[in-house]
């Protein structure tokens, strides 16, 4: 990291190759799809390139990146749902969905099926519950490192999981049942 805070692209490539499949992966979960979690992860490097200069050497490099991953992804789901209030669709364009009466007797399918919801229910979550637990849960963040990224208590944190959990849970139940 001192490298690339002296300004040398390859040191900090390096350092960003080595941090963003974990972004990657915390972006995903926070955004709900893979395009718009490489977008911002791609915001987020750029953003911490020139950013280098403020940032603490004697500090670890993962939060910091982890923060600013997960200000892109608020930016970008703020601009998404912006977008979406101004969209305007006529009844063909409401995504109607087609149900295949297609006999599924696969079990692997199923579990797909129900990781897909899950995923996105953990994208409908209120932030407050989503960030927190994707932190912990995707991003290999501690509670702790996920109160100091998220500026509040490990309380908090803790708690916010645990609703965020018990949401999931729920709906996990339905699905089954």
């Amino acid at each position: 990291m001192a490298e690339a805070a002296k300004g040398s692209k390859t040191a900090f490539n390096r350092v960003m190759n080595q941090q963003a499949p974990r972004l990657q992966n915390i972006a995903l979960r926070m955004m709900g799809n893979s395009s718009d979690a490489e977008d911002a992860v791609q915001e987020a490097l750029a953003a911490a390139w020139f950013k280098l200069a403020s940032f603490d050497l004697s500090r670890p490099i993962s939060p910091w990146l982890t923060r600013i991953t997960v200000n892109k992804c608020r930016d970008l789901l703020r601009k998404r749902r912006i977008r979406q209030f101004f969209e305007f669709h006529s009844d063909n364009e409401a995504g109607m969905i087609v149900a295949d009466d297609a006999p599924d007797p696969s079990a692997e399918l199923q579990a797909r099926q129900a990781l897909e919801v899950m995923q996105k229910e953990i994208t409908r979550l209120p932030a407050t519950l989503r960030e927190p637990f994707v932190l912990v849960t995707f991003g290999e963040n501690s509670q702790a490192e996920a109160a100091h990224i998220l500026g509040i208590s490990e309380k908090a944190v803790e708690t916010r999981i645990y609703r965020a959990r018990n949401r999931l849970r729920e709906i996990s139940e339905k699905f089954e049942g």
